[in-house]
């Protein structure tokens, strides 16, 4: 007979920190173990700005010791050897090339441009020898064309989604819930466009506001945000759901 994995714990508390801004304090959530690694990343996206598909995870125990990389996207986040306490740090691949750029220019700073490309051993020259981050002319502008594109397809989806209409959020492996659209627009810290919904049942993770700003206002439980892709506007007529989680 096959082993079984079997979760024992259906939630786990953990730390959140990120690449981009290391010195903020880390975000405490809970999350449901038994959602895969993809959706945790889409998760992690309203809390960290950065997209799933280029953000990297690292996982590090109580002590801050490292503890492995959080890299399946079809595994289960409880299948990891994670626990209460832990911290995943959340590195974003675009973020990366921002910081090597930083970092390039720091050392520029402390020697001459002259002295500095006389060394062999610069972060330029490793850049340079790999073709990474702006070195890599050809990666850089397919990065860049696909976030444009990107972009250009999320503001034609919000731009259909009006404040005030009936809609049904579908989200991939949720199930289908109703509201009312309360805002449509950008969200501070975070990356692109986002609608604001108010549910007809308690299925929500807020009240309309986030990381302490305020985007509408509806009772606690009630308000979520999600990517235009995920909102359908329609004649939804309010109907009794199971309830269900949201991080």
């Amino acid at each position: 007979m096959a082993d079984v994995l079997v979760i024992t714990q259906d939630y786990v508390n953990v730390h959140i920190t990120k690449s981009d801004n290391e010195d903020a304090a880390p975000i405490e959530r809970r999350f449901k173990k038994g959602i895969n690694i993809l959706e945790f990343k889409t998760k992690l996206e309203l809390l960290t700005g950065g997209s799933p598909t280029t953000m990297k995870l690292k996982l590090y125990d109580k002590k801050n010791n490292f503890v492995c990389d959080i890299e399946d996207d079809e595994k289960l986040l409880g299948s990891y050897p994670i626990d209460d306490g832990m911290r995943i740090h959340v590195i974003d691949k675009f973020s990366l090339v921002n910081d090597f750029a930083t970092s390039d220019s720091a050392e520029r700073f402390r020697l001459s441009e002259e002295d500095y490309e006389k060394k062999g051993d610069t972060l330029r020259s490793f850049l340079q020898r790999n073709r990474l981050g702006k070195y890599n002319e050809e990666e850089m502008k397919k990065m860049k064309e696909q976030q444009e594109k990107e972009l250009e397809e999320e503001a034609k989806l919000a731009e259909a989604v009006l404040v005030g209409a009936r809609c049904e959020v579908r989200v991939p492996q949720q199930g289908a819930r109703r509201g009312v659209v309360r805002y449509n627009g950008t969200l501070a810290g975070a990356k692109g466009l986002w609608i604001g919904v108010q549910y007809d049942e308690p299925l929500g993770k807020n009240d309309g506001s986030v990381n302490g700003k305020r985007y509408f206002t509806c009772p606690p439980k009630y308000g979520g945000f999600v990517r235009p892709a995920h909102v359908i506007v329609g004649d939804f007529p309010k109907e009794s759901l199971d309830l269900d989680d949201e991080i």
